[in-house]
């Protein structure tokens, strides 16, 4: 049985990530540390929680303490990184948050694997720390063009800025200790469980209470978009076939507008174009991302299996069947699940 930590696992993209590899791996066990800010959410992971091969701790990834015990307790023979701050509106308004979780907090586990790793008998074949980044770290693209894995790094909002600079850590570990690590960065994601100040489940929501869809200046700034299981199933091939020391790109190949996804959300609810809002654009917003995911497709054999029109439909509809969900998240309910399961503040 291969023991897995995985951080932020309550979050969108970690909790679709544990359903998978639990559905798809019988010999692993799961080690989820979440320290249950905004956007963690154990209702996500309800319908596994009583797995024996899963097991939740509460906690913050900058605990040097708590992290340590979990290597003591078990030979852990991977870590994927899913804890951070994620959103950009966010890191503008105070920065301090995801320096601390998305920089210090990887240095932690770093520092913590490392050390865990070498008293065990040093980096072997079967141990690896698998990073998940995002394109942001690269900067803004103008019309033509794609990021590839040596697109230099230029992050330009805080948020980006916080998670290039774990990268690099994890890049400098890699190449002072020889420690086995990898990294992934990906394309804009969306599919179940994203927390609804996302562009995707914000405008979905608001269709389905008749809300302004408030829409970022003219709405054209484009991303590549990519659904979070197509997202997964990229982790977990890096995670077992990806070159120790590399980065690899994971992108969807669906550039769109974002005027063009609420105007596709408002289609596909019946509602009407009156609803959307053009303000005030964010402050150094990023134009266009795109990534080239040549890399992982020609050396890994992965490549997005769910179109975006399909996986769109898919999306919507599930929010729809959800709304006991969106409630629970929009009230605030969700934050009390720990408390009324483990007995825990």
């Amino acid at each position: 049985m291969k023991n897995i930590i995985v951080t932020g696992g309550a979050g969108f993209i970690g909790s679709n990530f544990i359903h998978l590899l639990l559905s798809e791996r019988r010999d692993v066990h799961i080690i989820n540390i979440d320290l249950l800010t905004y956007a963690g959410n154990l209702e996500n992971l309800a319908d596994i929680e009583k797995d024996d091969r899963y097991t939740f701790i509460k906690g913050d990834i900058c605990d040097k303490a708590l992290i340590s015990s979990v290597f003591e307790r078990w030979d852990i023979s991977a870590v994927i990184n899913f804890a951070a701050e994620s959103h950009v509106d966010r890191s503008i308004v105070s920065a301090e948050p995801f320096v601390r979780t998305n920089v210090c907090g990887t240095q932690n586990l770093l520092d913590c694997a490392k050390a865990a790793w070498q008293r065990n008998g040093g980096f072997t074949d079967g141990v690896r720390f698998l990073q998940v980044s995002t394109d942001e770290v690269y900067g803004a693209l103008g019309k033509t063009g794609y990021f590839t894995e040596t697109t230099p790094i230029s992050p330009n909002s805080p948020y980006s800025a916080s998670k290039a600079a774990a990268d690099l850590l994890v890049t400098a570990y890699n190449h002072t200790y020889g420690m086995p690590t990898l990294i992934t960065r990906c394309s804009n994601n969306y599919g179940p469980y994203q927390f609804p100040e996302k562009l995707i489940p914000l405008m979905i929501n608001n269709c389905m209470n008749d809300r302004p869809l408030p829409v970022y200046g003219d709405g054209m700034q484009v991303r590549d978009w990519l659904h979070v299981e197509d997202h997964c199933r990229a982790i977990l091939t890096v995670l077992e076939k990806g070159k120790v020391g590399e980065v690899y790109n994971v992108g969807g190949n669906n550039e769109r507008a974002n005027i063009e996804i609420v105007k596709m959300i408002i289609a596909a609810t019946g509602k009407d174009e009156s609803l959307i809002t053009h303000v005030k654009d964010r402050l150094g917003h990023d134009r266009r991302y795109a990534i080239d995911s040549t890399k992982i497709q020609t050396q890994l054999g992965w490549k997005p299996q769910i179109d975006f029109e399909s996986g769109m439909k898919s999306t919507i509809q599930w929010y729809l069947d959800n709304t006991a969900w969106i409630e629970s998240v929009t009230s605030g309910d969700y934050m009390k699940y720990y408390e009324r399961m483990y007995g825990g503040n």
